[in-house]
């Protein structure tokens, strides 16, 4: 059933880039990567993406504009959004929240923990069916 999820990974920083497309595509997901805000709003609306793993400081458009869209569209609040991001004060955790983030992850991350929390996502984006 992962084949048929699709994770959007969207950062600035190549090696986190790839680093988390390797995995997600080890765990047996379809796998999108954008380098900023305005290239992941592109393959959003052209691929509609179940879960996207989300950097909050990038040009452009930044992760925090991403989610509000994403959250606040008929055809794309469905998406689990989980913010990856440096800013890991009390504040900038609410403001994720408060935009609409299903999970917010402070970097540095053990990609382990972040795998189990997308599986966890993955689950219900299956509809409860048996993954």
């Amino acid at each position: 059933m992962k084949e048929l999820i699709k994770v959007l990974i969207v950062d600035d920083e190549p090696s986190i880039l790839m680093s988390l497309e390797f995995l997600m595509k080890k765990e047996g997901y379809q796998v999108f990567i954008a380098r900023d805000g305005s290239e992941a709003m592109d393959i959003i609306e052209k691929e509609v993406p179940s879960i996207i793993l989300l950097d909050i400081m990038m040009p452009n458009v930044d992760g925090y504009e991403v989610c509000y869209h994403v959250k606040n569209s008929l055809r794309f609040e469905h998406i689990k959004v989980i913010f990856l991001s440096a800013k890991n004060k009390e504040m900038d955790m609410e403001k994720g929240y408060s935009v609409g983030a299903d999970l917010y992850v402070t970097k540095p991350f053990s990609t382990r923990t972040l795998v189990a929390k997308v599986n966890a996502l993955a689950v219900n984006v299956v509809s409860g069916s048996a993954s």
